[in-house]
């Protein structure tokens, strides 16, 4: 069982964890930079983050929902609910000789860029920690 500290730990949480998946899939893009016709892979999450976003933080997109008026008719589809994170391949770049599409500056660039927002999301977690930590403390030298 987890504790949700807020409705926004949760997304960070998941935050979190597709940047650590984009940091091991660029990581490994780097590590076959020698392999012949070898493609750069990606992942995609920030639509799934906004997705995400609106879900909890109960912001209507403008849709009408369908009712459900029997409990025995067949659950609706949650389309908000199959939103996943997607690889590709980050075409773009010119092959090698060898058919190798890896650019190790843009690797690196991109490796750089997902490493600072990590770190942003763990400030931002243990910013939002420390408000409910000095709630408590408050709290328990009130009784």
């Amino acid at each position: 069982m987890s504790i949700q500290i807020s409705r926004t730990h949760s997304l960070i949480k998941e935050a979190l964890d597709y940047r650590a998946a984009r940091q091991d899939m660029i990581a490994s893009n780097i590590a076959n930079a020698d392999t012949p016709f070898y493609r750069p892979r990606d992942i995609s999450f920030e639509d799934t983050l906004v997705q995400k976003k609106a879900e909890l933080l109960s912001q209507n997109s403008g849709k009408l929902e369908l009712a459900q008026t029997n409990g025995s008719h067949m659950p609706l589809h949650n389309e908000k609910s199959s939103a996943k994170a997607t690889t590709f391949f980050r075409d773009g770049h010119m092959a090698r000789n060898d058919g190798n599409s890896v650019d190790l500056d843009v690797e690196t660039t991109e490796m750089s860029k997902n490493s600072i927002m990590f770190n942003a999301l763990i400030s931002a977690n243990k910013k939002d920690a420390r408000i409910f930590k000095s709630v408590i403390e408050a709290s328990a030298k009130v009784s």
